[in-house]
């Protein structure tokens, strides 16, 4: 008896049902189709990857389950390399066409997808990938890009319809092993909830009140938890598009009141794509310097300091009450985000690849194309954008005046007043005794001075900008990243 044709649709960073090019070819090919979604062991080995990530994408599929059950179209879950499922499927059934979108992601991701264009090639299997959120493949400058990304945010939404499906008996030898699933299964409470039912209250909610103060309170450490969009997780991982965020927000009956707000994030949204199409180009940013020059830039070595910055035990309350926050719940605001950056690689003059994968692994909105260009240039590793090195005490009384952030994340400064929140080494002895604390015991003492490391770092760091090679660099950058050459 011959096998029955069919057409494979491979989730990947998608996971969604609406605004869906790969799901809408399939169901307009006519053709029955599988949905799968593949836990490859060397992507969940990788350094950037991490349980939160893992159980994000899990609670999303089941989301995506759950939306699809009506036409009984649920996904198939395999636990195993890329290159093994799509040998398999394409050796027990007559695959026709492979459906996915494009994945802008690391060096990795794109030989897997090397190889298994490769499998199917030799299986006489046609692969269609789609275009991602404007992003383009193979794009040699940024010349005529803002252009078509506004054109491409413009268009009409893929209106996905589906027909009810026929159960197909399929095989599957890379079951999801029991002790992954009771790991995936889990999902803390602190982290925001994930599928695409959730990224639609959010960006709902954004648009009902939330984002009325975005502009104001975007900076702000612990105000920005609720005023912020918070739709990164969800374009992160595919539970919304680009384009349903653009097209919502801009075309809300709130938006006249609240342009400035929305205008923000909007902009925001773009700079979303701007970032993973430099990606797209140089996926070399996930382990060399943007600027070539900069990897002649020595550094100072030293993994205790590393270590206290990763466990948020440097004696600056701002940026460990940040770094412990983003270790328990997976996010924390922009420029905070760019402030423990600026810390670890100015101020405790760190290489920026000793912190890049930890708050990779950390963030629960992670998207490479994303983190390592940012990661980047607030290290000063471009050569391009000005350094900004950021005075984590003028943070502080800027942004957390009060010191609550603070003392949320780092309760062993809750006794202090608020004079002494923000610099807890200023307390003298006799107040230390007034008020049961103890610099060095209860919280520790800076790991360096902050004047004089900021003064070491602005005088290396600008100085090694007019390094010839690092001069040479620049003007490629230019010509490759931005709109107009000169």
């Amino acid at each position: 008896m011959p096998k029955e044709a069919l057409n494979i649709v491979w989730l990947k960073r998608d996971i969604r049902t609406a605004d869906h090019s790969a799901l809408d070819a399939a169901e307009k090919d006519g053709r029955p189709y599988l949905i799968v979604y593949l836990f490859e062991p060397s992507m969940m080995d990788y350094h950037d990857t991490s349980d939160r990530h893992l159980q994000f994408q899990y609670h999303s599929l089941l989301d995506f389950n759950q939306r699809m059950k009506a036409w009984n179209r649920l996904v198939i879950l395999f636990h195993a390399e890329a290159g093994e499922v799509f040998r398999y499927l394409t050796e027990s059934c007559e695959v026709v066409n492979v459906f996915s979108y494009e994945e802008h992601g690391h060096q990795l991701s794109w030989d897997r997808d090397q190889q298994v264009r490769q499998t199917l090639t030799k299986a006489g299997v046609q692969w269609q990938e789609f275009k991602k959120n404007g992003v383009i493949r193979g794009s040699k400058n940024r010349i005529g890009w803002d252009k078509q990304w506004y054109v491409t945010m413009n268009e009409p939404q893929i209106k996905n319809e589906y027909s009810v499906a026929v159960s197909h008996a399929i095989e599957n030898p890379f079951p999801m092993q029991d002790t992954l699933l009771q790991k995936l299964e889990q999902y803390p409470s602190v982290y925001q909830p994930a599928g695409e039912t959730f990224a639609w209250k959010y960006l709902q909610s954004f648009t009902e009140g939330r984002g009325a103060n975005y502009h104001r309170f975007i900076s702000k450490p612990e105000l920005s938890r609720t005023s912020c969009g918070r739709l990164s997780p969800y374009l992160a991982w595919g539970n919304l598009s680009i384009k349903q965020a653009v097209q919502f927000i801009k075309h809300h009956e709130t938006y006249k009141d609240n342009k400035r707000a929305y205008q923000g994030l909007l902009t925001r949204l773009k700079w979303h794509c701007h970032f993973i199409q430099k990606f797209e180009v140089e996926c070399e940013y996930e382990t060399h310097c943007v600027n070539r020059g900069y990897e002649l830039l020595a550094h100072d070595d030293q993994p205790a300091f590393v270590t206290a910055w990763r466990e948020g035990k440097t004696g600056f309350p701002l940026v460990d009450a940040c770094m412990r926050c983003v270790n328990e719940t997976g996010w924390i605001n922009f420029r905070m985000r760019a402030m423990v950056v600026s810390l670890l690689c100015h101020h405790l003059d760190q290489d920026w690849r000793k912190g890049v994968y930890h708050l990779a692994k950390m963030f629960l909105d992670y998207e490479p194309g994303i983190h390592y260009p940012q990661f980047q240039m607030q290290a000063g590793t471009t050569g391009v954008n000005t350094v900004r090195m950021y005075n984590p005490i003028k943070q502080a009384t800027d942004h957390d005046v009060d010191g609550d952030f603070i003392r949320k994340w780092v309760p062993e400064l809750s006794k202090l007043p608020t004079e002494f929140v923000h610099e807890p080494w200023k307390v003298t002895a006799m107040e230390q005794e007034i008020y049961n604390f103890r610099l060095g015991e209860d919280y520790p003492e800076p790991v360096v001075d902050l004047v004089a490391s900021g003064k070491a770092a602005r005088a290396k760091i600008w100085g090694h900008r007019k390094n010839e090679k690092v001069r040479k660099e620049r003007v490629r950058i230019l010509e490759t990243h931005t709109r107009n050459k000169n």
